[in-house]
């Protein structure tokens, strides 16, 4: 796992607006809940945008350099991998040296995601690390970690560990995919508790992706 920071201008772009480009808004549409379980899922994502193979992978090559679509990758369901603890560490730090500190955290391969967030009247943590383990033993040993890593710089720290997930699903446009690939007899990836092939990371993690 590895992660991500920093609301800094030279780490975040603007995306394409998808509404301005009605078969990269269909492209998401069919995408989103993953792609079909067929021997050729580009051919069959051709067929429904009415391209050629060749014109779809294009397709899926501009918005990637556009960076509307992040990568595509296979996406583990990491519960089903024995990782059934996960933590959110949160961090009191300086604000001017939060950049490089997130970036320390955010480089620690138990760490799945890493955010600066604003402070609040009674909540004085500005840093957010979440790191995911087997065991509440192993989760706390990277919280030790992290703060080890800290040192002097932080003031305080907490950890938010989950007890019961009531949902966890991925931002969906429409319904449109997820029905057209029913419809059409493809096998895809919903709900949180399925081993999902994987998804294309539109921000903030839109489509799905190809299968390992």
């Amino acid at each position: 796992m590895s992660a991500c920071i920093s609301p800094s201008e030279s780490l975040w772009q603007a995306p394409p607006r998808l509404d301005e480009t009605p078969l990269a808004l269909r492209l998401v549409e069919l995408t989103q809940a993953g792609l079909p379980l067929l021997e050729d899922p580009w051919a069959w994502l051709a067929e429904q945008l009415e391209l050629s193979v060749e014109s779809t992978l294009d397709l899926l090559k501009r918005l990637q350099a556009e960076g509307a679509i992040r990568r595509i990758a296979a996406v583990p369901n990491h519960y089903r991998l024995g990782y059934r603890h996960n933590g959110m560490t949160v961090w009191d730090v300086a604000d001017a040296d939060i950049s490089r500190l997130g970036a320390l955290l955010g480089a620690q391969p138990f760490v799945s995601h890493c955010y600066r967030r604003p402070r609040r009247p009674g909540w004085r943590y500005n840093l957010f690390a979440m790191v995911h383990g087997r065991s509440r033993e192993e989760i706390d040993s990277y919280r030790e970690h992290l703060r080890y890593l800290l040192g002097d710089t932080c003031a305080a720290d907490d950890m938010l560990v989950s007890s019961r997930i009531l949902k966890k699903t991925g931002l969906r446009l429409s319904p449109v995919g997820a029905k057209l690939a029913r419809e059409t007899g493809a096998s895809v990836s919903e709900g949180p508790h399925q081993l999902h092939r994987g998804q294309a990371l539109l921000p903030p993690n839109l489509a799905p992706t190809k299968r390992e």
